[in-house]
């Protein structure tokens, strides 16, 4: 006899789901502005349960017994301290030994018939793809989560939206327009990118729709603002641009569409963690779904308040695959507990400061290759648009950092000078610049094929050959 499918609207219980994790906007006037004893009693319940329910897989249970610890010993959410971080190489190193979903996963394949299941995998800019599975419920909730932020961010019920992201192996696509879909009821236009729906049309799909967002890079929505102004419409007029959900350089795209922006952080496995209010004093921590903690990139403990480190995560909602102290390597930093100027104790972060696992050594000087993009794309006359590369050079290692300009040509030898001294007096080691124009870059960022621009290459592996 066939065995009974179980449907999605069956699979989850929407009446508990939006009492547990509130949906915008309902969210900002409730969960948001809930006291520190509230969130920490929510998050301690949790992430008990994400614990207990980690325990029942393999990756976590293997890697808890050599640490000597167990689920048991989450009596404080200070205890999370003593269970293992873990990061993509550990990742990895389980898809070699179990292929091709390692034993990280809470579900498999077969579970989709006892709830819907959807696996996606990473977009693969810092190495090998990682595939992780949703069941219907982690879907929901993460498509809720993308929803608060979104709101946050400015877009609002019953707005046209282009969805300009690509549609492929990664979630990115899909985030968010599940999440404008099911939970802001925004007409979605899916566009999908400039190789699908040409940048020209785009830009009429959005006159003509009267498009309050496009869901895309930073990168590329600029793109868009030079074809519209090619087309001879007026980017801040004509687009009728009130939100700006893109991960970019904020100061550009806000001159850029006269809209004000809003940073925000998430990734592949978790969906949104954090956002931004008004007062742009820090990112909100999203604590009904999130733990997080900041820890040194090299050794994994525990750094200060205040402190440049590397992410570790713990979601505190998921039924497939947990996320229990993921050592992420995105760097930030945590602010000290206290309330918001906008009303919400919610802790906050840092945003986006690099990745840990890119730092490099030059000279004796600790480097990453994001903060160096960010002191070169300050420098007037640069657009926010750049690529570093390292190589060795017999004994010495070296760095250099491509930016992209429109001023003529001729001017470009003086202006890589400018870019070095400022470089050199910023960061006290010598860095090689190069100047190139307009999509000179985008061969290396891999701006039109990948879901995220590249930014760091290292070559010196290839230099020890």
């Amino acid at each position: 006899m066939t065995e009974r499918l179980v449907r999605p609207w069956e699979a989850v219980d929407f009446d508990r789901l939006v009492r547990e994790y509130v949906p915008p906007p309902e969210y900002f006037d409730t969960a948001y502005l809930a006291s520190p004893d509230e969130i920490a009693a929510v998050q301690l319940t949790r992430v008990r349960e994400r614990a207990r329910r980690a325990a029942t897989v393999p990756f976590f249970a293997e890697r808890w017994a050599a640490a000597g610890v167990g689920p048991d010993d989450l009596r404080t959410l200070d205890d999370l301290a003593r269970f293992p971080t873990y990061t993509v190489d550990d990742i990895r190193r389980s898809i070699d030994a179990h292929p091709p979903f390692g034993d990280y996963q809470g579900v498999t394949p077969a579970d989709a018939v006892r709830e819907p299941v959807r696996v996606f995998m990473s977009g693969g800019t810092t190495g090998r793809s990682r595939p992780t599975f949703y069941t219907q419920w982690d879907r929901e909730v993460g498509s809720l989560l993308t929803a608060r932020a979104l709101s946050r961010q400015g877009i609002r019920p019953g707005d046209v939206v282009l969805n300009s992201w690509a549609y492929g192996l990664h979630n990115g696509a899909f985030s968010f327009d599940e999440a404008l879909h099911h939970w802001l009821n925004c007409v979605v236009l899916t566009t999908s990118t400039g190789n699908v729906t040409s940048t020209e049309r785009q830009v009429e799909l959005a006159i003509e729709y009267g498009a309050t967002a496009v869901c895309t890079t930073g990168d590329y929505l600029l793109r868009m603002a030079e074809a519209a102004t090619a087309l001879g419409y007026d980017p801040k007029v004509d687009l009728k641009l009130r939100a700006l959900p893109n991960i970019g350089d904020p100061d550009v795209l806000s001159e850029t569409f006269g809209v004000e922006y809003f940073r925000s952080y998430g990734f592949h496995e978790v969906q949104w963690v954090s956002v931004e209010c008004p007062a742009h004093d820090g990112l909100h921590i999203f604590e009904d779904a999130f733990v997080v903690q900041i820890v040194d990139p090299e050794t994994g403990a525990e750094l200060p308040d205040g402190e440049l480190g590397a992410i570790v995560i713990t979601e505190l909602y998921k039924t497939g695959s947990p996320q229990f102290r993921y050592n992420i390597m995105d760097l930030s930093w945590l602010y000290p507990p206290g309330r918001c100027e906008c009303g919400s104790w919610l802790r906050r972060m840092g945003p986006f400061s690099g990745r840990g696992d890119n730092m490099v050594k030059l000279r004796g000087i600790n480097l990453w290759p994001e903060g160096v993009g960010e002191v070169a794309c300050a420098l007037d006359g640069v657009e926010p648009d750049y690529f570093v590369r390292v190589w060795r050079d017999g004994t010495r290692d070296e760095m250099e950092i491509a930016v992209v300009s429109r001023r003529d040509p001729g001017g470009h030898p003086a202006l890589a000078d400018d870019l070095e001294r400022v470089l050199q007096q910023r960061f006290g080691v010598r860095i090689h610049a190069r100047v190139v124009g307009p999509g000179g870059l985008d061969a290396d960022t891999e701006l039109h094929t990948s879901p995220k621009p590249k930014r760091f290459r290292d070559e010196r592996s290839q230099d020890r050959r």
